[in-house]
């Protein structure tokens, strides 16, 4: 090892007899390494580096400060070490590449504050601001682009699932005049609920299934419900493509699926709203359109005309 650099090990500090007090005299130590505990984390540096800014680091080894060592002679330090090394970077050079993230630029100022670094301090304070004005999306929606990433993405969620399948352009049929209009409203609806459940319910999109307007409902990896917007019709001699608005089934399918939560958050007033939705459908299961199989529910909003388009003579 060269240089002033750190040891990328994270350890846990060895049990033992207590820490010894130590104090540094003044440039005693010069430019010899000198071996740090911060946190767990393993660092190597010199004095020199550690007193070249006025900050509590130059009292802790300038001797105006007492020290701690364990019994192998590492100083302890009593703080995270996630982003010691960046601060020691920033001791040797007076400048550094901040984090990318609001967040670490956050407890990196913590750090510096601690440590009394001004400079650093005053980088992160200019660099939050900045982002101020950036653009930082409130969730994040996945589309699918294959069978196997649905899969996958279903399977590894930790959270309830709901998955829309919209595919305007997979229709041999004309569309009725309110069919367009309700697609649209089926994909303001779920851009409501992706916003209002956000952090509870992973939504997914999908743009290259079979249907035209289909929703999904997943909890813990398995297929609870189903509502399909779509129904074949037959108008002036021609089959035409139906598009349903069903929202109150939607927005119910959506409270049921917040059930399989992990780990569930106990929500009294929800549990009595899908209790009572479960209980008035057990009551009309020979409703049009209402269908049980292989136990996920399948809701079709009349799913198919009763018009017999056989040819005449069969």
């Amino acid at each position: 090892m060269s240089g002033d650099t750190c040891l990328t090990a994270t350890l846990c500090p060895a049990a033992g007899p207590k820490p010894k007090t130590y104090s540094f005299k003044g440039g005693s130590l010069g430019n010899k390494y000198v071996r740090l505990n911060v946190g767990g984390s393993l660092y190597y540096t010199t004095v020199q580096v550690l007193t070249r800014h006025d900050t509590m680091l130059k009292a802790m080894f300038s001797g105006r400060m007492e020290v701690l060592t364990d019994k192998e002679g590492w100083i302890l330090i009593d703080r995270c070490g996630k982003h010691f090394g960046t601060i020691l970077n920033y001791l040797r050079d007076d400048t550094i590449a901040l984090p990318k993230h609001r967040q670490e630029i956050k407890e990196l100022m913590a750090e510096a504050k601690y440590y009394l670094i001004q400079g650093l301090v005053d980088m992160c304070q200019a660099a939050l601001q900045d982002k101020k004005d950036l653009y930082e999306p409130v969730c994040s929606i996945p589309i699918i682009t294959s069978p196997k990433e649905e899969e996958r993405l279903i399977e590894s969620s930790m959270k309830p699932v709901v998955k829309l399948l919209y595919n305007r352009s997979n229709n041999k049929y004309s569309y009725t005049s309110n069919s367009d209009d309700n697609l649209l409203k089926n994909i303001e609806l779920f851009d409501k609920l992706s916003l209002r459940f956000n952090g509870r319910v992973l939504f997914i999109k999908d743009v290259i299934g079979d249907e035209i307007c289909c929703w999904s409902f997943y909890g813990q990896g398995r297929k609870l419900a189903e509502v399909c917007c779509t129904s074949i019709v037959y108008a002036t001699e021609k089959k035409q493509t139906k598009v349903e608005f069903p929202e109150a089934r939607i927005y119910e399918e959506t409270l049921n699926v917040l059930l399989y939560e992990t780990p569930r958050v106990p929500d009294n007033s929800l549990l009595e709203a899908t209790s009572r939705s479960r209980s008035q459908a057990s009551h009309s299961e020979d409703d049009e359109g209402f269908e049980l199989r292989d136990r996920v529910r399948r809701i079709h909003v009349k799913r198919y005309s009763t018009y017999d388009d056989r040819q005449l003579g069969h």
